[in-house]
């Protein structure tokens, strides 16, 4: 078993070794230097707490940048999302009269915020990662539609494919995207 002393020893090696290195990692997601600061103390907290729990850290550095992700993460989950609707909620399912779409409900507002390019980068990597598993017809729909914005006349008659079709397209397309985003939906606006 590690003495007190050794574990002092070792989380002091560890802040020495990882700060620099740690706070600009923080920094370069969280603009604001005071709450960096403050995210920075956290994991350090994090990890005296968690030697002292005699759960020694194996891989610092890795340790460290996981839990210091972890609390960036949390601290977006924190800023209110504009409007949001559950996955699980029927396509075109909106609390308003107006039916919902599932980009326009789950995205930031797409201001210069860091914290909203943040969320809005996260959100469409993993969107872009799914949309590339559905067939190229449903992911057309879906682009046309949720990205650029095209109503389903005008995909209809630069297309000549029946509406039906195409909802039909954007509604197995939606499926899929649920299913396949609900744990990052869950991660980032569920507590």
């Amino acid at each position: 078993m590690t003495t007190a002393a050794g574990q002092d020893q070792q989380i002091q090696t560890a802040v020495r070794e990882q700060r620099g290195r740690l706070l600009r990692f923080i920094e370069r997601r969280v603009p604001d230097p005071d709450e960096a600061e403050d995210i920075l103390q956290d994991v350090f907290a994090e990890l005296v707490e968690s030697y002292r729990l005699l759960k020694p850290v194996e891989q610092a550095a890795a340790w460290l940048f996981r839990v210091a992700r972890n609390r960036i993460i949390d601290r977006y989950r924190r800023v209110p999302a504009q409007r949001t609707v559950s996955l699980d909620a029927p396509l075109g399912a909106s609390d308003g009269d107006e039916p919902t779409r599932l980009l326009q409900d789950v995205l930031p507002a797409p201001d210069d915020s860091p914290e909203n390019r943040l969320l809005r980068e996260t959100i469409m990597d993993a969107l872009s990662d799914a949309l590339a598993e559905l067939p190229a017809e449903q992911r057309q729909v879906f682009v046309w539609h949720e990205l650029e914005d095209k109503s389903f006349n005008d995909m209809v008659a630069e297309t000549g494919v029946p509406l039906k079709t195409l909802i039909s397209r954007k509604h197995y397309a939606v499926k899929h995207l649920r299913k396949r985003l609900q744990k990052l939906y869950d991660e980032l606006f569920t507590d």
